[in-house]
């Protein structure tokens, strides 16, 4: 995907600023080569008798570059499903469909994008919080640490917690901390330090409702993800637009979490939920790559 995607990245990486007034520009500009931006559109998909895409209608395509627009269709439109059954016979289905661009690999004026997360549900689903779910009781933001105010650092910790069954947190870690500023990589692992040191501080004293009903809840414990979000700015993402970060490293947790591997997207998530680990994907089966 050619200059438009390109300079949209560029210019949200410029626009995160530098962490430190330094003459290394050059480490600066190796940081920036690792930059990632994401991008999160919705629709709705059509899926035939036999598990084929029939039709795929992209939310508020006006607001999408046509060129994004054209690369999702023709992923999604090769796509295959397994087939939904009704009485043991294959029928049509509609599914609602929620997925995560990824750009990156800048090289001259162009960059690889992929689709690397797809989430599936019912059609008008409920915004309202499930029985079935963890949800949150008291998760109250951290502070902003003085360390990273000082240098005007931003960025969002992506936290993995284990919730006992008295919805208190038995073990947290910071699974990822991406930024949004770009620095020496000394000052960007400083700043990453921070971060997650101080959501990790702040989380161990939330506390989340447990699941009620479902084939989850007589568990002996729930993994959660929560992103926690440090910015002056707080806008929120526009649909339609790439937003550019630098992604972390990322550790697993010490405790099983029902993945059997780290998932795509993951890193991603919006802020301001709490997300379950360890559940089978709802909605129809996607039997092929994302591509």
């Amino acid at each position: 995907m050619r200059s438009s995607l390109f300079l949209a990245l560029a210019l949200a990486v410029a626009g995160g600023g530098a962490l430190i007034d330094t003459a290394d520009a050059q480490t600066a500009r190796e940081v920036r080569k690792q930059a990632e931006a994401s991008m999160t559109l919705s629709g709705v998909i059509d899926i035939g008798r036999e598990g084929q895409v029939e039709g795929f209608q992209l939310d508020h395509r006006e607001k999408v570059d046509p060129g994004v627009a054209g690369f999702v269709d023709k992923a999604v439109q090769g796509w295959r499903f397994e087939p939904t059954l009704v009485d043991g016979k294959p029928v049509p289905a509609r599914t609602a469909v929620r997925l995560r661009l990824i750009a990156g690999n800048m090289e001259g004026d162009s960059m690889q994008v992929r689709v690397a997360d797809a989430r599936f549900g019912k059609i008008g689903e409920s915004s309202e919080p499930s029985t079935d779910d963890v949800t949150a009781a008291k998760t109250r933001a951290p502070v902003y640490p003085p360390q990273a105010v000082s240098i005007r650092g931003q960025g969002t910790v992506l936290l993995l917690v284990k919730v006992g069954r008295d919805g208190k947190v038995a073990d947290v870690i910071a699974e990822q901390t991406n930024l949004t500023v770009v620095g020496p990589e000394r000052a960007m692992n400083q700043l990453r330090d921070v971060l997650a040191k101080a959501s990790v501080r702040n989380a161990r004293d939330w506390t989340f409702n447990p699941p009620t009903t479902g084939e989850d809840k007589d568990r002996d414990f729930w993994t959660v993800r929560v992103p926690v979000n440090y910015s002056f700015d707080k806008q929120s993402e526009r649909y339609g637009r790439w937003a550019a970060y630098i992604p972390g490293p990322r550790q697993q947790a010490p405790w099983k979490t029902g993945e059997e591997t780290l998932v795509a997207g993951t890193d991603l998530l919006p802020e301001g939920g709490v997300y379950m680990v360890g559940r089978a994907p709802e909605g129809p089966r996607l039997l092929t790559p994302l591509g």
